[in-house]
């Protein structure tokens, strides 16, 4: 979630968890002890997996913790909070993602620098664009290409691509000449640029773009699911959704890792995989007659865990998924019940 959104329009990124999403480590990571945001009368604030209020709403905007720090917005500008709520760093930044192996990624003006947990400058402002750390490098932007940094903000790769991914797995995507392969810690090419378009590996595999379709491609660049969807997520719990477009409808429905159907194609959108759980869109209908389209949940058989009522949900991390209810925000428990009703 890009941290300078308004309140309408980060309510609004719930709805955006089709399984084609960028299911992005930078936005999701989330901690196993858990706080989570909510909002109330316009503030946002804390509560615990039982619903508990425990950092009073005061803020104008707020994300999750990581690593012990949450990034808070107060007027227009970011700083971090600790779990007790108290400013351990002071509101400056006009962005500030979340930590990530110790540092996190902050902008002011036009450029990104890198803080450690003190809010003392690591890596100095100079990127266009900067990623968080992974697997002990972070991508970032110098002027048109792409590179590596280690934690000193040395280049251990320049720049030299017209984009590249986080190292996931020991590989990153990256675009030379409008192709997509990966490289390895060295810079090396272990996968020849041949796709339109490639993601990060996940369980062993990657989605890859090309002739037109998504298939999957193992660490060695062999093709192991043919291109054949019209878009395709990450996998996750060993399954991954994947979507076709029939006529002007979409159906997705999700695979195993040998791109056999273990759950058909039948629901409008849908999510990835999450702690047994994957977010679906489902068609609500009278006399066979469609009256609208609400979210709801299936386990791992298809079959329906909580019942579609939502306008929009996220997947489930640390027993609780956030929902929206017309532009009221909130969360339920893996039975459907509430332990935060939606509130705005």
């Amino acid at each position: 979630m890009k941290k300078g959104m308004t309140f309408l329009i980060c309510l609004a990124t719930l709805a955006v968890s089709l399984c084609t999403q960028a299911e992005s480590k930078q936005e999701k990571e989330k901690e196993s002890i858990e706080l989570f945001f909510v909002i109330q009368n316009r503030k946002w604030g804390y509560i615990d997996k039982a619903g508990k209020v425990v950092i009073e709403p005061q803020f104008d905007q707020a994300y999750y913790f990581s690593e012990g720090l949450a990034s808070v917005r107060i007027g227009k500008k970011w700083g971090y909070i600790n779990k007790s709520g108290k400013i351990v760093i002071q509101p400056q930044f006009d962005l500030a993602w979340n930590f990530s192996e110790g540092l996190a990624n902050v902008k002011i003006g036009n450029k990104w620098r890198y803080i450690d947990k003190m809010g003392k400058t690591v890596i100095e402002l100079q990127f266009v664009v900067a990623n968080r750390f992974t697997e002990g490098l972070a991508s970032v932007r110098v002027g048109e290409k792409w590179g590596f940094i280690d934690r000193t903000g040395k280049f251990v790769i320049e720049p030299q691509f017209n984009y590249a991914y986080s190292f996931t797995e020991g590989l990153a995507s990256v675009q030379i000449d409008g192709k997509y392969g990966y490289i390895d810690k060295e810079a090396k090419i272990v996968i020849k640029p041949r796709f339109d378009h490639a993601y990060w590996f996940s369980e062993g595999l990657a989605r890859v773009y090309i002739y037109h379709k998504w298939g999957y491609i193992d660490r060695t660049g062999q093709i192991v699911i043919e291109p054949q969807f019209d878009k395709a997520g990450v996998f996750s719990e060993g399954l991954a959704c994947v979507g076709a477009r029939i006529k002007d409808n979409w159906e997705y429905g999700y695979i195993y890792k040998t791109g056999k159907y273990v759950i058909a194609p039948e629901f409008p959108n849908a999510g990835g995989f999450s702690e047994g759980l994957a977010p679906v869109k489902f068609v609500l209908k009278i006399a066979s007659i469609k009256i609208k389209e609400r979210w709801g949940f299936i386990d791992k058989s298809g079959t329906t865990a909580i019942r579609a009522r939502f306008d929009s949900v996220e997947k489930f991390s640390n027993g609780l998924a956030r929902v929206q209810v017309g532009k009221k925000m909130g969360y339920i428990d893996r039975t459907g019940k509430y332990v935060w009703k939606p509130t705005n």
